[in-house]
């Protein structure tokens, strides 16, 4: 019986062990991955406006 209570606690470490290890992973890899960014290839765009202490 002691036994069997000493293996689901062991079975409830290795799952949060792996639940981390998949979290980290994951941001890791969304860190350090392709960007997925979808903004225009424009440049460096000149301003064109009148300042606010100009007026």
């Amino acid at each position: 019986m002691a036994s069997s209570r000493l293996q689901t606690a062991m079975d409830g470490m290795t799952g949060l062990v792996q639940q981390i290890g998949r979290y980290i992973s994951g941001a890791v890899a969304r860190i350090f991955g392709p960007n997925d960014d979808d903004y225009p290839k424009t440049g460096v765009q000149p301003f064109e406006g009148e300042s606010d202490k100009h007026k």
